[in-house]
């Protein structure tokens, strides 16, 4: 059964999309904790999530960024801002789809349907998996497992692991990891170190410790040490 996250704070229709949801058979869950939507989130782990932009704390502009950090799942927006300008921005910031107050329940559950159809059902892509010594990358899910233990991160920090574990045990150069994080645009090396100590802490809650090695004036290097220093 598919989970369907509701963040809505008009408690009759987060009810009324509550009650479609489970007509057609799928788990809807209304979270009215606005000031801690990610953490609902990712307690919940939901397959989807119908998102309002009028939000009490942070407006749902934010938390669809913060959702899309963590999760590729479907995301449509549904609010009463009806301009040009709102749907974009709500497309930018990682919605999937966008819908206008007021709406017909049938048309809100058949762009469920599709959304999930091409998420998780027959229109889905064959998920992409990184393998190297037993640890594992999915890059649409943006999720790290070794052991049947699994860290979420970020989109910049699924790219960055990525490169480094198609090219492990090899070293992989700063030029090679800012042009696959930054394209040709100016970062600094601060930026670059702040985003190598991430990948550190992300591996460390794996229980791998100091295998991410720096590489004086070359680059960066994973060395696949947890073979033998990651719990089993």
């Amino acid at each position: 059964m598919y989970d369907i996250m509701i963040v809505e704070d008009d408690g009759k229709i987060a009810a009324m999309l509550q009650a479609h949801i489970r007509k057609y058979g799928f788990n809807g869950v209304i979270v009215d904790e606005f000031d801690a939507v990610l953490d609902r989130f990712r307690e919940l782990e939901p397959h989807m999530v119908l998102l309002d932009i009028n939000l009490p704390s942070f407006d749902g502009y934010y938390w669809c960024r913060q959702i899309r950090a963590v999760s590729s799942c479907p995301i449509i927006v549904i609010s009463a801002r009806s301009g040009k300008m709102d749907q974009l921005m709500a497309l930018e910031n990682g919605a999937d789809d966008y819908m206008t107050k007021p709406f017909h329940y049938e048309i809100v559950m058949a762009k469920i349907r599709n959304q999930l159809r091409r998420a998780y059902g027959d229109l889905a892509a064959k998920e992409r998996i990184v393998s190297h010594a037993g640890l594992l990358l999915y890059p649409e899910r943006m999720e790290l497992h070794l052991n049947g233990r699994s860290v979420a991160m970020s989109k910049k920090e699924t790219v960055l692991i990525e490169t480094l574990l198609e090219r492990s045990p090899r070293v992989v150069s700063r030029e090679t990891i800012l042009d696959k994080l930054w394209d040709d645009a100016f970062v600094d090396d601060n930026t670059l170190s702040v985003n190598i100590t991430r990948i550190r802490k992300r591996l460390a809650e794996l229980g791998i410790e100091q295998a991410l090695e720096t590489v004086r004036g070359s680059g960066y290097r994973l060395n696949p040490v947890w073979t033998e220093e990651a719990p089993r």
